[in-house]
């Protein structure tokens, strides 16, 4: 077990869990948590594309872009890996059940061209960047424009705490699969959160700023769709 803690780390890159990393059991599990999420994110832009069409280019781009920061692989001065998730501007943009399946796409195509994450773990990897993630953002996004505070700080907050909270649930997942001899889950959690904590923390206030720039120039120049999605009004203003 020790051994495990002691190399776990290295393989699992941080929010993308190695291919064969996790029993069966677990694997299986976070397959069949993520699936509905993932169903509700087809309906979802389904309904949306077919009511407007012209919102299929913002849809790519929220995909390339969490595809991008998703797939960058930063060392760690603990021996690991981190990276963004790039899931909180679509989060924000078109809701966290159509994140959910671009998510899903990306962790797919990562992990057959790039060997991030695995098949077997692409459950577990949906789960915890295009489920938990993208929910995280949309809900403190909407609570933050609820409270008054401006889009920009709206969108930062959405997109470094949606990141924060994506590297805690795969801390957690590696917990339950592997909990330590001596103080179980709680101490394996424990031991997860700090090894990645020292360069998740830095990632994701970077994340949130870059998010907040993408966010303001699509804001000038894809007026109209963010008029569509009410995230501005159609003269160019805050919603």
């Amino acid at each position: 077990m020790l051994a495990i803690f002691s190399f776990a780390p290295q393989p699992t890159y941080a929010m993308h869990i190695m291919e064969g990393f996790l029993p069966a059991k677990w694997c299986i599990f976070w397959y069949v948590l993520s699936t509905p999420f993932v169903i509700l994110g087809i309906i979802s832009i389904s309904k949306r594309v077919s009511k407007n069409p012209e919102l299929k280019l913002l849809l790519g781009v929220s995909g390339a872009f969490a595809f991008v920061l998703s797939a960058l692989k930063i060392p760690s001065v603990t021996g690991s890996s981190s990276h963004p998730t790039g899931v909180g501007l679509g989060a924000v943009l078109f809701g966290p059940f159509a994140m959910s399946v671009l998510g899903c796409i990306v962790l797919l195509f990562q992990a057959i061209l790039l060997a991030h994450g695995g098949l077997t773990t692409l459950g577990a990897n949906t789960f915890s960047m295009a489920v938990v993630g993208p929910l995280a953002a949309y809900g403190i996004f909407v609570f933050s424009r609820k409270v008054g505070l401006s889009t920009g700080i709206a969108v930062f907050l959405a997109a470094a705490l949606g990141d924060l909270l994506t590297y805690v649930t795969t801390s957690i997942q590696l917990a339950l699969a592997f909990p330590a001899v001596t103080g179980g889950v709680a101490a394996s959690a424990v031991k997860f959160l700090t090894i990645f904590a020292v360069t998740q923390i830095p990632l994701a206030i970077s994340e949130g700023l870059l998010t907040v720039v993408v966010f303001n120039f699509l804001s000038s120049y894809s007026k109209n769709e963010l008029a569509l999605l009410n995230l501005i009004s159609p003269k160019g203003k805050e919603a």
